[in-house]
Order: C-alpha cells, then structure tokens, then sequence
C-alpha cells in the first residue's frame, strides 16, 4: 500500500491576482523581518487570520482546522489544510504546504518542516491557544518563545499608501450600503428586509470595483428602537414604527480588509427629547473629529470628548470608547487594539494611520429620547490633520426618513 503524505505542494493552476501587488507584501514582509531580527527571532509561526492575510494575501477559513504562515529569513509559507485544494497556494503571494488529515498533527509536521528545531521562535500571544502551544512545544522545541503580536499590530497599524486607497474604496461601498438602507426605510418594513437591502447592494458595488477579489462577509447590523441599544446588536424581524430611533451600520469587507459606516436615523419623525440627544452626539461626532491630528495621544483626545459630554452632563450615557483602527480586521478577527480612542491608549497619532470617530450615547429604555445614537466616519491622519472619506451626511437634516 502506498504511503499517504503528511503534507506536499499542491500548487494548482495560476497565482490569482491579490489585494495588493507583490512589492507590497515584500515590504510587509521586509519590514517583519527586520523586527525579528531586532528581537533575535529566528522564525516566526502566525495562526491568526489578521497576520496570515496582512503577510501572505490568504484569508483563511479555518472551520475548525488550524492554519498559519511561516516566515524565517529565507522563507514564507502558509500552511493549508487538504480540503482547500490549491486555493491557499493561489491566493498566498508567497508558497505555500498543504497538509493531509490521514495522521493527527500534520499541521505541525509540515510547519516542523519549514522551521526545524531549536529555533528563537516568535508567536502570536493573543492568538495561539495553550492546547496548540503545547504541540508546539513537542513538535519545533524551540530554544526561545518570544512574542510578536505586540510587534505585529504596530507594523499593521502604519498604513501603505496601497493600503489606505482599498480602505478609502471601502469606505465609498459603505456609504453606497447606507444610501440603500435609507432608501429602503418605511413603516411596516423589517429590519431583516433593509439590511438585506444594503448589503446586497455593497456585494454588488465590491464585485463592480475589484473583479478579481474573493467575495465573503460584507454584512449589515440595522437596529430600530431598543435593538439600538447596542453597537454590536444582531438584526432581528422587528416591523419598523413611525418614530422609531434607527441604527445603520454597514459594513463591506473586500479581502478582509473592513470598513464602515454608522448613522442615526428616525422614522418619518423625531420627538424633542430625541432630537436634544441625537444633536448632542452630532457635535462631540464633528468636534471629535477636529481633534484628530498628528502628535495628539488617543487618550487626550478621548478626555477632551468626555468633557464635551461631561458639560452637557450626558457622558454617563457614553458606553465604550470613541473610535478604532482600521485594516485586516472584522467581526472576528484582527483588532489593533493598540490604536483606539480610550483613556488607557497613549499611541500617538502619526500620519498614514487610518481611524474612526464614533461616539455613541444610549438612554435606556423608558427614559425621554431612550435609544443608541451613534455617528461614525472614517479618518486618515496626514501630515497637518485627518482626511475624513465617508461620504453618507450625518444629522437630522438628512437622516429623518421613510
């Protein structure tokens, strides 16, 4: 009987055109490689999907089997699971080792085969989980462990300027999404129905911009009445009333690489209490924004919101911090957790970093104006200030609809 392998090359059929071009992921990778050569880091093993999509061009889906990239001083790998066939291999800029399932742990066999052992290895801390770290231990022995996700998200967090103009496109499909929803809102109709609305509307703007990408994930959150009450709320079939508080949220990814857009929203018509609300939310939104520049901490201009709210006695009503990074992230992976507006983030704001002003209030349901009110726009920090690249208008003026 015929050995079956642990792992081999499938490289099958023609590298697909990738977010970006080649000397893009050299630089990424150039720029990795130096870090690891500061830290004494021989190899590297990533298992998340920010930092194997950021270095290699592969989003993977994991569906309950691990992948990575391995990267030494002469090498860069992903490593891919047997059921992708050469889709990995095809959408890696770099090569690539598929794994067979016939014996357990050939994941590691095929990384053991790229990294060796004894090497100064470096991790992702936030990301390998302590079953997996253990294998690891078995299977590279490494002389060191060191880790790299601190390191990582700092080289993810400056933007290309490749990168800023597929944000900057993102951002543009995003509002595309919300002018949909608008359009698509009217007493009687679920929320399910206009988040279909938008989203459908987004995949469809993603696929006429960038025909050679692979479509996955662009999704939509809209929230009427107390289901605003969360940033992160699921959609649900509630019919929408006249009156209601409205939350649009979209959100197109394009090869992992997520945008958004967020708006208040009413129903036809706004009462006083609401409108006192949403209006104070519009002017911390517009004075948050004039506070992103080059040289300002996250945390400074986070305390500067707070008094905003704090002398209008509504930064109670605040329930988490004002804005984020943007890049190779989602709804479930890739935070850069290092560039958000907080008060416990001292990161410095430089330009070519990209960032959101979104600051939210929700008065809790019973109180006058009760709902989640919540503007957000997208940011790029240059050289003398920020460059705001969300389109869709915020405010009563344009957002009381239906």
């Amino acid at each position: 009987m015929t050995a079956r392998p642990e792992f081999y090359r499938y490289h099958n059929g023609t590298k697909a055109v990738l977010p970006f071009a080649t000397d893009e992921y050299d630089s990424r990778i150039a720029g990795l490689r130096a870090r690891m050569e500061d830290l004494g880091v021989t190899a590297a093993v990533f298992t998340s999907m920010h930092n194997v999509a950021y270095y290699s061009g592969f989003l993977y889906c994991a569906f309950g089997r691990p992948y990575g990239l391995v990267v030494t001083q002469d090498d860069c790998v992903t490593i891919s699971a047997g059921i992708d066939a050469g889709q990995p291999w095809r959408r890696s800029f770099c090569d690539n080792i598929t794994y067979t399932d016939w014996a357990r742990d050939n994941y590691w066999r095929a990384i053991a085969s790229v990294v060796g052992e004894g090497a100064v290895l470096g991790v992702e801390g936030d990301h390998l989980t302590l079953v997996q770290r253990e294998k690891l231990e078995d299977f590279l022995s490494p002389a060191v462990t060191l880790d790299l996700s601190e390191a990582t998200m700092q080289q993810r967090m400056r933007k290309s300027a490749a990168e800023i103009a597929l944000i900057r496109a993102g951002a543009a499909v995003a509002d595309v999404g919300g002018y949909a929803i608008r359009d698509a809102i009217r007493p009687g109709i679920r929320e399910i129905d206009v988040a279909m609305a938008g989203r459908d509307a987004m995949e469809l703007e993603i696929a006429k911009r960038f025909p050679h990408a692979e479509y996955r994930d662009t999704w939509v959150w809209f929230q009427s009445g107390l289901n605003t009450d969360g940033a992160h709320n699921p959609v649900t079939a509630r019919a929408l009333e006249r009156g209601d508080i409205l939350s649009l949220n979209t959100f197109p990814m394009i090869s992992g690489y997520y945008t958004a857009l967020e708006r208040t929203l009413f129903v036809q018509e706004v009462d006083a209490a609401s409108l006192r609300i949403w209006e104070a939310n519009v002017a911390a939104h517009e004075y948050g924004m004039s506070l992103l520049k080059p040289g300002v901490s996250c945390a400074a201009v986070t305390e500067q919101i707070n008094t905003f709210f704090a002398e209008r006695d509504l930064l109670q009503y605040r329930t988490f911090g004002y804005g984020h990074s943007f890049g190779v992230l989602s709804h479930y992976y890739g935070r850069e957790a290092g560039l958000e507006l907080r008060e416990d983030i001292d990161t410095v704001l430089e330009p070519g970093m990209v960032i959101s002003m979104e600051p939210m209030l929700t008065i809790a349901d019973g109180e006058p104006g009760a709902g989640g009110y919540r503007e957000h726009d997208i940011l790029v920090i240059t050289e003398d200030g920020a460059e705001n690249i969300t389109g869709y208008p915020f405010g009563p003026d344009f957002n009381v609809v239906g």
